[in-house]
């Protein structure tokens, strides 16, 4: 059996799942059937011709279609904007491919559950991709509530800033449209909503809702508009509708929480803070040190009590075996996140036994919660910052 990968979206996020597939059958034991690299598709035809060639796949497509129709692409990436989510994965589920759909699932509810009912019905493989809960030191700071070393979870704050919308100059782009909530709220608050989970265990309520726009217009581009690449703008400006900055607070089945996000923070490229505190001790993780946590526990002897740094290695999880070099302190960044979920999905797609596999990546239902605790925050907002139950997450 040979598998043939296609990623759809050649923009940052959709090269990085390119080069992860790639560097997939390389992680731990060779286990992987053959992988042909069969297409980058992206509406630019010069952006998708240059992700295929860079990362060595055999053409590139403008039109997604040309993907779904392929018989020999097996497993498909959906790396576009939010709002074209559902249709490329309803044509793509219907033509039996895999696939793997970057978070959020949706920019709608409506849409996110109509695609989770199709993922259940469906006889492929259909996830949405998290993939910070691959990196090794959210992981260990999983671990180290659910094994009790730092004890019941008091309290959860997440944080993540970016400065990628800092400057007033940028251009418009679909990321600046939409209602209140679609923002960094959707971007960067559905990453940091689902690590609140992911560490410190499911969210029952939300509440103090709040939405910031900053920057309230940008100029209209000239060109087509990439996440860390300059294009030339024309006096002409539109209004930015959707939120530069987003908070709330979490109620827990146990504990409370913060979680907070930003796109115009000056000074934090990509600052990604998750900090758990419980009766035994604390731990905190950062994206910007991904390499190493902090931990505290309340039993060290009150004349050292204190944070201890903890550089990761091969004890920590998907460190062993998954690196090329393995050892303590060696290095690791964001994009072995992408790997790691890379090789997660593959292994599934392949068959092979989840007790031999890495855990598998989030499930549409788990991305259709995502976005309902979004919803809840967004509701909050409207409503001056009340509480609001959140659903709980569809598990059959």
């Amino acid at each position: 059996m040979t598998l043939g990968v296609a990623v759809i979206g050649a923009g940052m996020a959709g090269r990085a799942h390119a080069a992860a597939y790639r560097v997939a059958p390389t992680l731990y034991a060779s286990t992987l059937p053959p992988l042909r690299y069969v297409s980058v598709g992206d509406l630019d035809p010069g952006m998708g011709a240059l992700a295929a060639r860079r990362f060595g796949y055999e053409r590139s497509d403008t039109d997604w279609r040309a993907i779904a129709e392929d018989p020999s692409v097996d497993v498909v990436s959906v790396v576009v904007a939010n709002a074209l989510h559902r249709e490329m994965v309803e044509g793509l589920v219907a033509a039996g491919k895999h696939v793997l759909c970057e978070k959020p699932l949706s920019d709608s509810l409506e849409d996110a559950r109509a695609m989770a009912d199709l993922a259940r019905a469906a006889g492929s493989v259909a996830r949405v991709g998290f993939t910070f809960r691959r990196a090794p030191g959210v992981a260990m700071l999983r671990r180290l509530v659910t094994d009790g070393t730092i004890g019941d979870v008091l309290h959860v704050d997440v944080r993540y800033y970016c400065d990628y919308a800092a400057d007033p100059r940028g251009p418009i782009s679909w990321r600046f449209k939409g209602a209140p909530g679609t923002g960094a709220l959707a971007d960067l608050g559905s990453h940091a909503a689902y690590l609140a989970e992911f560490v410190a265990g499911d969210i029952a309520e939300v509440s103090g809702g709040r939405f910031t726009t900053a920057i309230t217009e940008r100029p209209v581009p000239l060109g087509v508009v990439q996440r860390g690449a300059d294009v030339a703008v024309s006096d002409e400006r539109e209004a930015v509708e959707n939120d530069d900055y987003a908070s709330f607070s979490v109620r827990l089945a146990s504990g409370v929480g913060v979680v907070e996000v930003s796109r115009v923070a000056a000074g934090h490229p990509n600052g990604l803070v998750v900090e758990v505190y419980g009766d035994r001790g604390a731990a905190t993780w950062e994206l910007e040190r991904p390499g190493e946590l902090s931990l505290v526990l309340n039993d060290d002897p009150p004349a050292i009590r204190g944070f201890r740094r903890v550089v990761l290695g091969p004890d920590a999880p998907y460190v062993r075996g998954g690196l090329a070099m393995d050892a303590q302190g060696v290095g690791l960044g964001q994009n072995q996140g992408f790997e790691y979920q890379a090789r997660a999905f593959l292994e599934e797609v392949a068959g092979i036994d989840e007790a031999a596999s890495l855990p598998r990546c989030a499930s549409f239902d788990e991305g259709v919660h995502n976005l309902e605790v979004l919803a809840s925050v967004a509701d909050s907002a409207a409503r001056g910052g009340a509480g609001v139950a959140v659903p709980a997450q569809r598990t059959s």
